[in-house]
């Protein structure tokens, strides 16, 4: 896969999900698209997919017009599922045969954001190393606990490859086109999108939280960060404050003066925020969601939950996560969240 330069047109299948997202798609195909025009020459082709060939919606709302129907193919180099939002609740089983009848004629098989999660509930990441949107990954390691899942940008396994989505199928595709046809060519397409710099795997999806957060304070930075690596068994106000080399009046102080908010206060927020990413990404009874996000009991969970969001955990489930604007309130930082709280 993308390692013969002779190779050429390459092609590549995109099926494409209901809600899949825009972004990461377009940033898969674009830079194919590029690499022909640097290029001179068709280097790339493509052809995109739908369950039954219909249009399909994507996560903003625009229809894409796929060449066919996903049961008209017979056999595809390289396949790349693209999804979206809501995709624990999408079910179709042709999807997955469709995978799994592509996975035993050869193909490669790549995804795009939550594409991942079709992989997997058709069986074909075992053994592979994978990647996931970062706000899926609790609910993703909690429904397949077996698979290999990282937080990087990109993952390429042998003939498995998957990316966390958005922006990061730009840098996945440029490493692809450098792999087969030389740096010098992916650098070209890079600047051609005002793109400076070719991100690694291994780079990390989420920014720094000191950009995040849009404060400098190193001890303030040091803290949150233990908070997010102990959401299932959280540190006491006063074992943060002895890691950082604080008193608790001093982490409390830090807490006010750049957040506006108290350690405990936000803390239970991460905690809350966690919980409802595996409230509508996973089926995982509400006790075991609130278990793993440090809870003792179901009650106090749905307690501080309806002081948060306004809702049960019950409820949350079924209405599947989204405000009334279509916004996921697990988007929202904490220090926003904190009000809810007050």
């Amino acid at each position: 896969m993308f390692d013969d330069p002779n190779d050429v047109p390459l092609r590549l299948g995109f099926l494409l999900i209901d809600k899949f997202s825009m972004m990461a798609f377009t940033s898969a195909v674009e830079p194919l698209r590029s690499a022909n025009r640097m290029a001179g020459k068709t280097l790339y082709e493509w052809r995109i997919y739908s369950v039954d060939g219909q249009p399909v919606e994507a996560s903003n709302g625009i229809q894409i017009v796929p060449h066919a129907a996903m049961g008209s193919v017979e056999r595809e180099k390289i396949l790349v599922v693209a999804a979206g939002i809501d995709v624990q609740r999408y079910e179709d089983d042709r999807v997955l045969g469709f995978l799994r009848r592509m996975a035993r004629t050869g193909s490669t098989l790549g995804a795009l954001c939550t594409g991942a999660h079709f992989l997997a509930r058709a069986g074909l990441l075992e053994n592979r190393r994978c990647t996931i949107h970062w706000e899926n990954l609790g609910g993703f390691t909690e429904d397949f606990p077996e698979i290999e899942v990282s937080s990087d940008l990109y993952e390429i396994d042998r003939d498995r490859f998957t990316c966390s989505g958005g922006t990061a199928a730009l840098d996945m595709m440029l490493h692809l086109i450098g792999r087969q046809h030389g740096q010098a060519l992916a650098n070209q397409v890079s600047e051609q999108f005002i793109h400076d710099r070719i991100r690694e795997p291994h780079d990390h999806q989420r920014m720094e939280l000191r950009a995040r957060l849009g404060v400098s304070h190193p001890k303030l930075i040091s803290v949150i960060s233990d908070m997010e690596e102990n959401l299932e068994e959280p540190l006491t106000q006063t074992e943060l404050a002895e890691r950082a080399g604080l008193s608790t009046r001093q982490l409390e102080r830090l807490f006010r003066k750049y957040l506006g908010s108290t350690p405990t206060r936000y803390y239970l927020t991460l905690r809350l925020q966690r919980s409802r990413q595996l409230l509508v990404q996973t089926s995982m009874s509400i006790l075991s969601v609130a278990l793993a996000c440090g809870f003792v009991s179901a009650s106090h969970f749905s307690k501080c939950y309806r002081e948060c969001f306004n809702r049960t955990p019950r409820a949350e489930r079924a209405i599947g996560g989204t405000s009334g604007n279509g916004a996921r309130q697990s988007d929202l930082p904490p220090e926003t969240l904190v009000a809810g709280l007050a």
